[in-house]
């Protein structure tokens, strides 16, 4: 549980930040709130050389509302976004996430960097099909989709001597939304997460629908198999239930001391379920 040595800068500029990683190559790791690399540093899971501490840097915190999407900052905390209704899922999801400590250091970029599939809201992010901006030694900028984003267990296509600057995330009016998981304690990891949102149309049936799940494969998983049995469908209690029973079609869940892959994609179809209920009926 002791880390590896490292060295540790913390400069003040964002520049300095892309400077240092570049100088330190792909052993040199930014540091946001800490909670994805500190753990698998002390389990020498990561030994990175160079911590680059992203804290004095401004401008990377922030929620704003533009051109129907929010733009959320990368240093912006889980308690900055939780409970707050304008945010629609991305409020919702982060109120769930671990608990109240984590939530005020941990960081919306470095959870989506990270790109843990048990984590919550690599799910949210894949479901909403938002985008984020990343920024390289040298001023260059791009724009990475949401579908581009996860590679990988663990494995994001933000490149070594990359930061993740920006979070795009459409504000979906209009669409109901719900974020379900199912945990051991309140705190833990989900073993099965959903993401769930439903737009209505004027004659009550599914305009159109997006699900995502948490910890069902080596990343966040879209559930299209769910979407295309309930879109245009009747949003009935029955509608949803049998729509749900896709959710485990082409997953490849982990098993772990807490479920096997069954009971995985049997609490897929269940959490689903409630997951659409919820959303529809908001």
């Amino acid at each position: 549980m002791i880390p590896s040595e490292f060295d540790y800068v913390a400069p003040d500029s964002l520049e300095g930040v892309l400077r240092a990683l570049a100088d330190g190559g792909e052993d040199a790791k930014p540091l946001a709130g800490g909670h994805s690399l500190l753990p698998l540093m002390k389990l020498r899971l990561a030994v990175p050389t160079l911590l680059v501490d992203l804290r004095r840097v401004s401008g990377l915190r922030g929620v704003q509302r533009e051109n129907g999407s929010w733009r959320i900052g990368a240093l912006t905390r889980h308690a900055d976004l939780q409970n707050r209704p304008e945010l629609g899922i991305v409020g919702e999801a982060t109120a769930l996430i671990a608990d109240q400590q984590v939530r005020n250091r941990g960081t919306i970029g470095g959870s989506l960097v990270h790109g843990d599939p048990a984590a919550d809201l690599p799910t949210v992010f894949a479901a909403t099909e938002g985008s984020v901006h990343v920024r390289s030694h040298g001023g260059g900028i791009r724009e990475i989709a949401a579908a581009d984003l996860f590679q990988d267990y663990l494995t994001t296509a933000v490149a070594p001597g990359e930061i993740l600057t920006e979070v795009s995330i459409p504000a979906l009016d209009g669409w109901g939304h719900a974020y379900e998981k199912f945990t051991r304690r309140a705190e833990d990891w989900a073993m099965v997460g959903v993401c769930a949102l439903v737009q209505r149309a004027a004659d009550g049936t599914c305009a159109d629908v997006r699900v995502a799940m948490t910890n069902m494969g080596s990343t966040p998983v879209r559930a299209t198999a769910v979407e295309q049995a309930l879109r245009g469908q009747p949003l009935s209690g029955e509608s949803i239930a049998a729509a749900a029973e896709h959710a485990a079609e082409g997953t490849d869940p982990p098993g772990d001391l807490n479920a096997t892959p069954d009971y995985k994609r049997h609490l897929a179809r269940v959490i689903t379920r409630r997951a659409l209920q919820r959303a529809a009926a908001t």
